[in-house]
């Protein structure tokens, strides 16, 4: 059986991806974080992805292939150590998959890359630039780690690497930013806009990982779920209230609540419950068969107040 090391494995995405690779492959993971109860056929490490001790990893247990999804996509840490450990740490992730002879390897990124901006097409495909940068600099990281490894596919195409952009993640054990903002009680919205939005179910995101590892996907692919519904839609769906707000009020207000940490989200975020970031998924559908399993009631029931 080949064996999977998962980055990041104590987290509620990367608990539920082991447990779905558990059939077909060894699995071992790192995480800064213990998981408590783990099965006890999975090897967890707890280490820095920065660290030495993140190599020795890659030398004892000898892992075929690698998910990369230990990255720091909250803002309870300042903007430089999250810097670091996303892209210092991805770097030296990248370097030893060269050395230890990785022959696949499994990049979870998002849709935001894409960024939210008046002039984004319906259905944007892979080729779409990234301008999550243009108005969310916060997103700077986590679109160089995307770039480093979209890169990467080029220079050592003997590793079959694949970047996963996924849609909007929901679901009972992933701790997501929007999934936060749908459960507050009344939900902030910028007065006069109502954005179409793109929702996936944590599991059918495992099921994509799967996929991917299993056909050897090599390339850059939107995943995207069952269908697309506006914010005002999703908010009552998720059992909350929206608060529509003049965005000269909200926007610094938003900015002040997140520098006081009463917010999770900084106001550039503000920008994708106002314009539409919908995506193309038909060349990972092509590539896999790829059908998600949950619709959109289930998708907003796993998060419903």
């Amino acid at each position: 059986m080949e064996k999977v090391l998962i980055t990041g494995i104590s987290g509620g995405q990367g608990r539920l991806l082991a447990r779905r690779l558990l059939d077909s492959f060894e699995v071992c993971g790192v995480d800064r974080v213990a998981w408590e109860g783990r099965p006890k056929n999975v090897a967890v490490h707890q280490v820095d992805l920065r660290k030495r001790k993140f190599e020795d990893v890659f030398r004892t247990e000898q892992p075929t292939a690698v998910v990369h999804m230990g990255m720091v996509r909250h803002f309870r840490v300042s903007e430089q150590v999250r810097h670091d450990v996303n892209v210092r740490g991805t770097k030296q992730l990248l370097d030893h998959c060269v050395h230890y002879g990785i022959q696949k390897l499994v990049m979870i990124s998002s849709s935001y890359v894409y960024g939210a901006a008046a002039d984004n097409p319906f259905y944007m495909d892979e080729d779409s630039p990234l301008g999550a940068t243009r108005s969310y600099p916060e997103m700077r990281d986590l679109v160089e780690v995307d770039t480093l490894t979209s890169a990467f596919i080029w220079k050592y195409p003997h590793i079959r690497t694949a970047v996963l952009r996924p849609v909007n993640v929901l679901g009972y054990y992933v701790h997501s930013m929007i999934g936060e903002y749908l459960r507050q009680r009344r939900v902030p919205t910028v007065m006069g806009f109502d954005p179409m939005m793109q929702f996936i179910h944590e599991e059918d995101v495992s099921e994509a990982i799967a996929l991917t590892l299993q056909h050897g996907l090599q390339g850059v692919f939107n995943v995207v779920g069952p269908g697309a519904v506006p914010v005002s839609v999703a908010i009552r769906e998720a059992g909350s209230t929206a608060w529509p707000m003049p965005e000269p009020l909200m926007r610094p207000l938003i900015d002040r609540l997140f520098r006081w940490g009463m917010v999770p989200y900084p106001a550039g975020a503000m920008d994708y419950i106002k314009y539409p970031v919908t995506l193309s998924g038909k060349r990972f559908v092509d590539a896999t068969g790829f059908r998600p399993l949950f619709g959109l009631e289930e998708i907003f029931h796993s998060v419903r107040r």
